[in-house]
Formats: C-alpha cells, structure tokens, sequence
C-alpha cells in the first residue's frame, strides 16, 4: 500500500451513521457554538491582551485582534466546508485522510496532540495559579511545594516546587466527566461557558464609562525604525532585521496579531464533535464560524476598554492585566468575580482540549493505525473511555511537573500546522470529489484557502528555533510508531490487500 493512500468518502461517510456501536449525536448547533467558545475564550482573552498592548501595539492591540481573526477565520471556513461534508470524529486527522493520503494524515492526527493535550496541560498549569490566589485572597493558603513543578522558575529563580497539585485534580476531574458523557460534558461546558461571558460583558460595560481617552493617545505609539524609513535612512530589510520591528507602529500591529492569534486556539476542537453532532451538515459550520464571530467581537471590545482603562505600558510582565485595569473602574469588589471567571474560562478550554483529543486518538483507532484501545467504547455512556483514562495520566503527569514556559509554543506551532494542511485539503478536495454534498462551501477557493496558508505559515516562522526543534523530535517519534505498527494495521492497507 502506498503512503498516499486515501480513505475514500464513501466509507468516512458510513463511519459517520449513528449506530449503536458508534459516538451518540447529542449536540446541537447551540451546543456547538458554546464548545467553541469554552475552546476560545481563557488564557488568550486574560492573558495575552496585556502582553501584546504592552509589547507590541500599545491600544491598537484591537487591530491586532482584528488581523488575528482574519488569519482564523480563513481556517476556520476550511474547516466548515470539510466539517459539514465529513461529519466524522478526527478533525484535521480525518480530512487530510480524505484528502492527502494516510501518511499526511498520520502526522496531523500525531501532531493535534500537541494542540489539545498539551494545550489542556498548559491551560491546567495557570489555572492552578489562578485558583492558588483565589484561594489565598480567602484565607486558604496552599503550600508553594504544592502549586509548582520541581522546575518552574520566575524571574529565574526556582520556587521550590514539588508537585503542581491542583493541575493534576482539575484534569483527572475533566477526564472523568468526559468518560460520564458527551452530554453531560456540554451542560458543564455551558454553564462555564455563560458565566465567563457575562462576566467578560460585565466587565466591557462597566469598564466602558471609566475610559480615559488619554490612554488611547496615541491610538498608535511611534515606532522609530518605521520613521527611519519613511525619512530614507533605512531600507525595509535594516527595518525588519533590527530590534524595532515588532514594537509599536504597523509593525507592532502585525507582530501584536501573533500574539494574540493564540488566543484564538480552539474553534477547530469543534470539529473533533462533529460525530456527535444532531445535524452536522448544519449545526458544524454554525458551531465553527458562530463560535469565531462571537469571540472576536468580545476580544476586540474587551481590548479597547482594557487599554482604555489603564494605560498599555501598566501591562508589561503583568500576567493578571484583567484586574489591573478593573481597579481603575470602582468596582473592586467585584475582582474575585472576575477571577472566579477566568477559572471558569480555564476549566472549559481544558474541557474542550481533552475531549478534542480523545476524539482524534478514537479515528485513528478505528482506521486501524493505533491499538483498538482506543476505540474502545463505554456499554452506557458510549464514550471512548479509555483513551480519556491514558490521557488523564498524560495531561495530568505534563500539567503537574513540566513548567509552563516549555509548553506553550509546542502548542502554537501544532495548531498552525493542522490549520495550514486542513486550508490545503479544501483546494485538494475540490479537485478529487467535486460532485460530493457540501452543507457549506468555503467561498473563493482556492483564493481564500492559499491565504490562510499564507499566514498560517509566516506566524509559524515567527516562532522560536526550539519550537520546531521540538516539533521535530515529536514527529520523529510518531514516524517511528507509524512505521512499526500503524502502517502494518491500517484497515486501508488490508482492504487493498485482500
């Protein structure tokens, strides 16, 4: 058998039936909408605005915002169109099979890891510093031993921690919710998901009245290289290898939407759902697109009042820019409020996390290129509970000892990988299968698609050198069980060989 072997669309469909023996179709397209945005909003939103302002683009942090959500929503398009024309479990592992082939597909699926566990590992991390605080402001102090890995380190300096405990309980408890089932995961996702909304609303109505205009002047802070430029002493290229570039000005901007772009991670774990979804030729590209518009409308409100509170250079080193900013508004009391919601938006991104991951781990299985362990399904709650338990023990061992720091861009990296091949396959898929049923088509292929290529590929390139080193052992890794065992099982394989 080839490596390029595709799985035709014929029998992806069939997989797709509900039957007794597959996933239950529980979601609605509400519900689908709300496990996107418990997917989006958390750290990106309480976190990375600050950073970004302070940085990179000073109050046009909402341009960057805005430039982020374009790069999102050409990706997010692709994944509509294959999400309501392959209504399967897998995400971008199922439609680079259908599209590219068994190799490509193997090593989207082996690379999500990277997206949703430990992306679930690295939320779970911060959110134990955040509970760790809230508890404290309550009078429960939690030893330091408890709430750092033996190597976390700030300002390099090590904390003296033993284990991160509270990270290894929230993710055992997730994963158990999840082995309950999907059902029951949504009802929790979308309560999480209500009260971190309506305080992020709470916070942009309240904050609205207390804006000092001074704090967005200038809208746009001066970046020297680019003045340098325009006056001729620099070419672009003196401009964009020098320290400047990226601080302040257009510059700042572009490099402001990298930044927060990450913020944006997770809209695609809607399509992990997509075997579980009522009607998925509807309720997909209404999750997908729904979840997307919704997060960047509260995203570029919620920077504007953020910056407009306080003014931007407050926010540089400041992990909790949230309630820095709130102390300007009066409304102090309401500080554990906001803290009690960005936990909430912590514990349903990690929610989303390992259920997406569960979800590719079970395709994979049921294509014969991992041990049918993991796909193996509860008698009752037909849910994949095996893999939930081997990722429990996963997640929880990565979020409970390895610092926060060394996570986060692995995370990054495996994200615009998968966006970058699903935009691929939609131009693939157009050309392969014209005739087949769309619920929705991404509108000027291949136009629309080669773009989100585009600045997948160029936010990857800003990453640093270690992301792709380690990028490139985790591939290696995954080749080697590819090789060893996957190709040897694969269901395609047998199929052409009997």
């Amino acid at each position: 058998m080839g490596l390029f072997t595709k799985k035709p669309l014929n029998i992806l469909l069939a997989e797709a039936d509900d039957s007794e023996k597959g996933l239950k179709r529980t979601l609605s397209a509400g519900g689908l909408v709300a496990l996107g945005i418990g997917a989006i909003i958390g750290a990106g939103l309480f976190s990375l605005t600050g950073i970004a302002a302070a940085e990179n683009a000073g109050p046009a942090v909402v341009f960057s915002f805005i430039l982020a959500a374009v790069g999102c929503a050409f990706a997010g398009l692709c994944y509509a169109e294959f999400a309501s024309m392959i209504p399967v479990a897998g995400s971008a592992y199922t439609y680079s099979y259908a599209t590219m082939g068994e190799f490509i597909a193997w090593i989207i699926g082996w690379d999500l890891v990277l997206e949703y566990a430990l992306g679930a590992a690295t939320v779970a991390v911060s959110w134990s510093q955040y509970v760790g605080k809230f508890l404290a402001s309550v009078g429960i102090h939690l030893p330091t031993s408890l709430l750092h890995g033996p190597w976390d380190e700030v300002n390099g300096v090590n904390m003296g921690g033993i284990v991160n405990l509270p990270a290894i309980i929230i993710v055992c408890l997730l994963s158990l919710l999840l082995i309950k089932g999907t059902k029951e995961s949504a009802l929790m996702n979308n309560i999480l998901v209500i009260l971190k909304v309506t305080v992020v609303v709470v916070f942009i109505i309240l904050g609205w009245g207390f804006i000092n205009p001074a704090n967005h002047t200038p809208f746009i802070p001066e970046n020297a290289g680019e003045s340098m430029m325009k006056t001729g002493e620099w070419t672009f290229m003196q401009f964009f290898g020098s320290e400047e570039f990226g601080h302040f000005g257009w510059s700042g901007i572009l490099r402001g939407a990298g930044v927060v772009f990450f913020a944006f991670i997770g809209f695609d774990a809607v399509s992990t759902a997509a075997q579980e979804a009522k009607n998925p030729q509807k309720g997909m590209p209404i999750g997908i697109i729904g979840s997307l518009l919704i997060c960047t409308i509260l995203y570029v409100l919620f920077s504007y009042v953020l910056t407009g509170l306080e003014n931007y250079t407050v926010f540089h080193g400041d992990a909790s820019p949230v309630t820095t900013a709130f102390a300007k508004t009066g409304y102090t009391f309401l500080n554990s409020a906001l803290t009690i919601a960005i936990i909430a938006g912590y514990t349903s991104v990690m929610l989303v996390m390992l259920m997406g991951q569960s979800r590719v781990f079970y395709s994979m299985s049921v294509d014969g290129l991992l041990p049918k362990f993991f796909s193996t399904l509860h008698t009752k709650n037909r849910t994949p509970w095996k893999t939930n338990v081997v990722f429990m023990i996963f997640v929880s061992l990565f979020a409970g000892f390895i610092p926060v720091s060394d996570l986060g861009h692995m995370v990054s990296i495996g994200t615009l990988f998968a966006f970058s091949l699903v935009c691929i396959g939609v131009i693939v898929m157009r050309k392969t299968n014209p005739e087949a049923k769309r619920g929705f088509r991404t509108p000027l292929v291949p136009v629309l698609p080669i773009l989100g290529v585009i600045v997948c590929v160029g936010l990857m390139a800003g990453l640093p050198v270690e992301s792709w080193e380690r990028l490139a052992i985790w591939l290696v890794i995954g080749l080697a069980i590819y090789f060893f065992y996957g190709k040897k099982n694969s269901n395609m394989s047998r199929r052409l060989n009997d």
